[in-house]
């Protein structure tokens, strides 16, 4: 079970107390938005380049842009994961055997209303599939529940095609959601707002670790 806080929730302009006082966790999940794909414009690869050299922990990298074809590969270069929209790619064996080639993980993110059988045969070739249960573009949405049969169904797909393949959900994640999310099949969870927004990041992933672990 791991914990991957997004840093959407974080103070940007303290970025590296920020990244130490989540050290903690298992990686930082990095949500880059272009405005296009998702009506939201955060950070672009310069400035997670300079986050990494700062970072305690490697990066997972979440594409919500229009052109995952030119740019996963790009940011898989200072990257440990990059995960890519399927909605937006026009090329997704190519974006995954590209990044795979670069020693590097790649996975694939649906939104909450794309369906994941269609894409079963890229699962063997994952490191990670994430389900996203809000629609993404904003940090702080509430848990949306009618997102947990394909949780269960990419579970059952992952354990059949690639058991080492990570499945992760992205949206409304925080005490009273997790156990929801664990209990359809995920295994590796994105947490923003429950992370950041109180006093002290660390005791919080404590917390929700607990929660997993209870």
């Amino acid at each position: 079970m791991r914990i991957n806080p997004s840093i959407l929730s974080a103070d940007f302009s303290d970025m590296a107390n920020q990244l130490a006082s989540i050290a903690s966790a298992d990686m930082v999940h990095v949500d880059v938005m272009d405005s296009h794909f998702v009506p939201n414009l955060t950070f672009g690869l310069p400035v997670v380049n300079n986050w990494k050299k700062v970072s305690p922990l490697d990066f997972d990298v979440h594409l919500m842009i229009d052109d995952p074809d030119h740019w996963a590969p790009r940011y898989a270069e200072e990257s440990e994961m990059v995960t890519f929209h399927i909605e937006s790619a026009k090329q997704p064996e190519k974006i995954i055997e590209k990044i795979r080639e670069m020693g590097k993980r790649v996975g694939i993110a649906l939104k909450p209303n794309t369906p994941i059988d269609p894409y079963r045969e890229l699962i063997p070739n994952l490191d990670q599939v994430l389900v996203m249960t809000v629609e993404p573009g904003f940090g702080g949405q509430k848990f949306m529940i009618e997102v947990l049969p394909k949780i269960r169904q990419a579970r059952e797909l992952i354990d059949s095609e690639n058991p080492s393949c990570y499945l992760q959900v992205d949206g409304g994640i925080n005490l009273e959601t997790i156990d929801m999310a664990k209990e359809a099949g995920a295994d590796t969870f994105v947490a923003g707002s429950a992370v950041f927004d109180g006093i002290d990041p660390a005791k919080a992933i404590e917390g929700l670790r607990a929660r997993l672990n209870g």
